[in-house]
């Protein structure tokens, strides 16, 4: 009797043990135990022998890599709900077939989207920082000191009603916030009265009336820059604005000009235009107490993760068993 060829799977960083661990059962999984970011000539040089790259948000999977593959190389099984790091055309022209992980990150970053929504009206960064960054300064609780602004009763708009601005809908209207959102396609009606949501087929109509403006559109060529400096220019000076979606939505220059000018209120990021670098007058104005700066872990839970690696061992054994695996990605038409 003889046993069936293991796919030689290559994984470019360290993931749960758990996922690991099964991977190792099922493939010929070569693994990144030290979590070191492997370079574009160590990506080039695995995929000329691989059957299965498993990349992250971090790798940048361009035509160039993709053109290095061998041909035995079908598979680009990617451990992410996003795919921008990913020429998809290029993958589908050379007969590679992309998978993604949807529909796993969606409560882990509505949650971080809730919570940088707290945090940036009420000074939640700045208030920490106080009794760990000055310990014994604190005088005490006075009745004007570190005043914020309160969120009940404010109008919030979300741009792009996905799973995840559905998701942090619910949330913010469970805090009282009244839900306006903008979106490619209004949502159903059934949606839209259980949240009470206001539908803008005008983001810049909607962007100069709302209060909080959560981000959480896919990062797309159509959405590159989409809250530009002109859309920003729309929003209200005592507006703030949380993108927990993907950094370059936003412009990133333009978004920093309108802090240091005062004429938003704040901001909440978890992404950013550049990662991992984040620009310097950002973290400046984080220190001033203008911005929020978390290092991009909107989705970081350990739940959130084994699930994604659930999702690419199902994609994997779904495609090497010869079907269309169930988190197929199509290019953009």
């Amino acid at each position: 009797m003889t046993t069936k060829k293991k796919p030689k799977v290559y994984v470019t960083r360290k993931l749960p043990d758990a996922v690991e661990t099964r991977m190792r059962e099922l493939f010929d999984a070569e693994l990144n135990i030290d979590d070191v970011p492997r370079t574009q000539a160590e990506l080039a040089e695995a995929v000329r022998t691989v059957d299965v790259l498993v990349p992250t948000v971090t790798d940048r999977i361009d035509a160039a890599l993709i053109e290095e593959a061998g041909p035995q190389m079908k598979l680009i099984a990617s451990f992410s709900n996003g795919t921008d790091h990913i020429d998809v055309e290029a993958a589908a022209r050379k007969g590679i077939t992309v998978t993604n992980t949807p529909n796993v990150l969606t409560e882990d970053t509505a949650d971080m989207t809730m919570a940088l929504i707290l945090a940036v009206p009420r000074r939640v960064a700045e208030g920490a920082r106080v009794l760990t960054d000055k310990p014994g300064e604190w005088a005490g609780w006075s009745p004007t000191w570190m005043l914020g602004r309160r969120i009940h009763g404010k109008r919030i708009g979300i741009v792009g009603m996905g799973r995840i601005g559905t998701a942090v809908a619910r949330r913010a209207k469970a805090f009282g916030l009244a839900i306006h959102y903008h979106n490619r396609k209004r949502v159903s009606a059934a949606t839209e009265d259980e949240l009470e949501a206001t539908y803008w087929d005008s983001l810049d109509q909607m962007l100069a009336r709302v209060d909080i403006v959560s981000v959480n559109c896919p990062s797309t060529p159509a959405t590159f820059h989409l809250i530009s400096a002109r859309r920003l220019a729309l929003l209200q000076p005592t507006s703030y604005i949380v993108n927990t979606a993907r950094g370059d939505v936003i412009d990133e220059t333009a978004l920093i000009r309108i802090l240091r000018e005062g004429k938003i209120a704040g901001a909440g990021l978890d992404v950013f235009e550049n990662e991992p670098a984040v620009n310097p007058k950002l973290v400046k104005l984080a220190n001033e107490g203008k911005v929020v700066l978390l290092p991009h872990m909107g989705s970081a839970t350990l739940e959130s993760r084994i699930d994604m690696g659930d999702k690419v061992i199902i994609n994997i054994r779904t495609f090497i068993d010869g079907h269309r695996p169930p988190n197929r990605v199509l290019p953009f038409r």
